[in-house]
């Protein structure tokens, strides 16, 4: 394990990359406890509201982030700094994104259907990093056998592969699919070959002269939706908190 850790994480210069990670993803999980506790009235959190303005946690985010990015391009790669300034980027990341909707909208839809795409872009910035950290760099590490340099590059050309199906199915609008697709090899080969989504950029381009295909992908998007959308729903729910029904 010592082995493997410093080859793959230490040497090729992961470990700043692995510690934004970590804090990115503890950051949000935190925030989202407090602002639940804060929606139900528990525990000593509040709002912070000063001279009756509210302060948004996407704030202290932007400033974290602003002095994790300078100082970790100010830094050496390989110099404790550079941790230092990972976990703060991480932590101001995971602050702004949270807030991702409220960027979107320009309103406080935190707690409102739009405010799920807060929960959708974490968890796509978690998945794309979490790609990038466990991928095998074909160099930089030291003492690379050719067979271990030839392993290393076909793993970097697969997952190049996998990422242009994962564009391809974002492009038939299954966003989802695309994601996961990122990571698990094939999902994104399944998403790439079916039919695209109603209102996608695809659909539109490529089924407005095939009524067929659009009525096909009409009738297999409502028969999926019928399907999923419970479970789609718990899954987001269970992750950011259930929506204001009136907002």
């Amino acid at each position: 394990m010592g082995h493997w850790w410093y080859r793959n994480i230490v040497e090729p210069g992961k470990l700043p990359l692995l510690l934004a990670l970590a804090s990115f993803l503890a950051t949000f999980v935190v925030t989202r406890t407090i602002t639940r506790l804060i929606r139900a009235g528990k525990g000593p959190f509040r709002n912070v509201t000063p001279g009756g303005m509210h302060i948004h946690h996407v704030v202290p985010g932007v400033v974290l982030t602003v002095i994790g990015g300078f100082g970790a391009v100010a830094s050496s790669q390989h110099d404790w700094t550079a941790g230092v300034c990972a976990v703060l980027f991480g932590m101001g990341a995971g602050l702004v994104l949270d807030e991702f909707a409220l960027l979107l909208y320009l309103d406080d839809v935190y707690w409102s259907e739009r405010g799920r795409k807060s929960v959708e872009v974490v968890v796509l910035t978690a998945a794309l990093v979490a790609l990038l950290l466990g991928g095998f760099l074909p160099f930089g590490v030291n003492s690379v056998t050719v067979s271990e340099q030839q392993d290393r590059i076909g793993v970097v050309l697969t997952v190049l592969a996998n990422l242009i199906l994962s564009l391809i199915a974002l492009v038939k609008g299954k966003g989802r699919l695309a994601v996961v697709g990122i990571l698990v090899p094939f999902v994104a080969l399944f998403g790439a070959l079916r039919l695209a989504r109603p209102g996608s950029y695809w659909a539109d381009k490529v089924y407005a002269r095939r009524p067929r295909s659009q009525r096909r992908a009409l009738d297999r998007a409502a028969r999926h939706d019928a399907r999923w959308d419970a479970p789609r729903r718990r899954i987001q729910d269970w992750l950011g908190g259930t929506p204001d029904p009136d907002r």
